[in-house]
């Protein structure tokens, strides 16, 4: 690994103010450490976040539950509040990767990686979340841009996520089971805004299946969703699994979340 700077700021101010040229915002530090061992990343600095403590925790108010960009995986999955709220999402949380990875990585750095087989990008787009940065609030529809690709500008931190509290809402992945990411996954609900379904592990990115948000709104039922063909067009093919595969999963797995949900 090459040698770089390490600064350690105390407050959200003081890293964006560490921040520039090509220094790198440390999260959990599950993707961009190994990126960096592997000679795939090679920043000037890091300026680590986890010092900052206005960036974790977890609150549940007005229907919408928010959690901070530095709360870890395994902090989400053991919180009653959101078990109680979102039931999936707690569910979502506490099947990522494993002990370590739960226990070290972040609901900020996921979705800043954006990795296009990640299991928090379909909760956030799934739930129509809110991703708050230090400065200004972005729609999950606006947010992820396609491979590891972000709305987030140059040395822009997410600050926390916001997510409305749904009617209902279920998540199901088929797991790859080393890495345990997900060959592809489908988050599911029905809340504020209408019924969203979105999907990870099968493109480039994750993305909202409206074939399937249709059947759904006219009837929640494991049968809508499972009934509706999905095209393999723009969809991965890889050692895991063909375009085609994925594509037969993905109704699959829609009417397992619905049936959960």
């Amino acid at each position: 690994m090459q040698a770089f700077a390490y600064q350690n700021p105390a407050s959200v101010a003081a890293a964006v103010g560490a921040a520039g040229g090509d220094a790198k915002f440390l999260a959990g530090g599950q993707s961009l450490l190994a990126a960096m061992k592997q000679g795939l990343a090679a920043p000037s600095g890091l300026v680590d976040l986890g010092a900052i403590a206005e960036l974790k925790g977890i609150t549940v108010s007005g229907g919408t539950v928010t959690i901070g960009a530095m709360t870890t995986h395994a902090e989400v999955a053991a919180s009653a509040a959101v078990r109680q709220a979102i039931p999936a999402l707690a569910d979502l949380a506490g099947n990522i990767g494993d002990r370590q990875v739960r226990n070290r990585g972040t609901i900020g750095g996921s979705l800043a990686n954006n990795d296009p087989a990640a299991c928090y990008p379909a909760a956030v787009l799934g739930l129509g979340a809110t991703i708050k940065t230090d400065r200004r609030s972005i729609a999950a529809d606006d947010f992820f841009q396609g491979l590891y690709t972000t709305a987030l500008e140059e040395n822009e931190m997410i600050v926390s996520v916001s997510f409305p509290v749904p009617a209902k809402a279920g998540w199901q992945k088929f797991k790859q089971p080393a890495s345990r990411f997900s060959i592809v996954g489908v988050f599911v609900s029905q809340g504020p805004q209408g019924v969203r379904v979105a999907v990870t592990g099968a493109g480039a990115g994750v993305f909202r299946a409206s074939g399937i948000e249709q059947a759904l709104s006219g009837s929640w039922s494991a049968a809508a969703a499972q009934g509706v063909k999905v095209s393999a067009d723009g969809l991965s093919s890889d050692l895991h699994g063909s375009a085609e595969y994925r594509a037969a999963l993905i109704p699959v797995l829609a009417g397992r979340a619905v049936a959960a949900s």
